[in-house]
């Protein structure tokens, strides 16, 4: 009978353990979704970027909130998604960030109302290759922790 209870036990601890473990890859999981929006220096002043300190920008042809960049522009301007609420990074407004729901149903990140995108030939931390760039019918600019476009560069 104690070999019951010792194989009782330890099977009972073997499985909080892995309800632990689980509890805590779910949790691990859900905060990896979530998208990170943080500030860093630049020639341009201090930008928004992303958690690798990708450049982030926002494109003029936007009203609102919903965004107007699809297909081609899309393929060029990647859209930063995310999967839950994103989170703000040293130096960015938690009140000013936000999401939109694009057609695809993938949520945007917006900052400040504007949804923010990449530009797909700035690959490392620094690079503003897009900066004041005129595609897809309006120019593409960095944002300022304030969430105001920077106009220059």
């Amino acid at each position: 009978m104690k070999h019951w209870t010792k194989m009782f036990v330890a099977l009972a601890a073997s499985l909080a353990f892995a309800s632990l473990v689980a509890a805590l890859a779910v949790a691990s999981s859900t905060t990896a979704s979530r998208t990170k929006v943080a500030v860093a220096k630049s020639p341009l002043g201090r930008i928004l970027v992303d958690s690798k300190g990708i450049t982030l920008y926002d494109f003029v042809k936007d009203r609102g909130t919903p965004s107007s960049c699809y297909g081609a522009c899309a393929a060029l301007w990647p859209p930063l998604t995310t999967k839950g609420k994103p989170v703000a990074g040293h130096g960015v407004r938690a009140s000013l960030l936000g999401t939109t729901k694009r057609k695809d149903g993938k949520l945007e990140v917006t900052y400040n109302g504007h949804p923010l995108y990449y530009f797909v030939s700035d690959r490392k931390p620094g690079q503003t290759t897009g900066q004041a760039l005129n595609q897809f019918g309006a120019p593409w600019w960095v944002l300022s922790p304030a969430g105001k476009e920077i106009h220059r560069g």
